[in-house]
């Protein structure tokens, strides 16, 4: 059995392209900290209605949390990776590396 196998796979919902890049995006942020939907926009290259899509996915999973309130009368929402999608994300990872290694040798 390879190693890749035993990692037991991808994780279905991180392993979708947009998705993949909203968790890297989340990641490297301090646990808790939060980023504006704006700029998770801008860093991983998505419309509003598709982010705002994937983003439902992550949050259904446990994967991110997501803050709605007002800055004044604007509306403004904020995105954090949950302890789960941290987990989720660093395994998801380890078995593209282990495959990657796989592939290389």
């Amino acid at each position: 059995m390879s190693s890749a196998t035993s990692l037991g796979g991808p994780d279905e919902v991180i392993h979708q392209s947009l998705r993949l890049r909203i968790m890297a995006a989340l990641n490297p942020l301090p646990a808790g900290e939060m980023i504006e939907f704006i700029r998770l926009r801008s860093l991983v290259d998505a419309t509003d209605g598709n982010l705002g899509a994937h983003l439902t996915t992550l949050e259904a999973a446990g994967y991110v949390a997501i803050e709605k309130d007002f800055v004044g009368r604007k509306p403004r929402t904020r995105v954090t990776a949950t302890p789960a999608g941290r987990a989720a994300f660093r395994r998801h990872v380890a078995y593209l590396r282990t495959l990657l290694e796989e592939a290389a040798e």
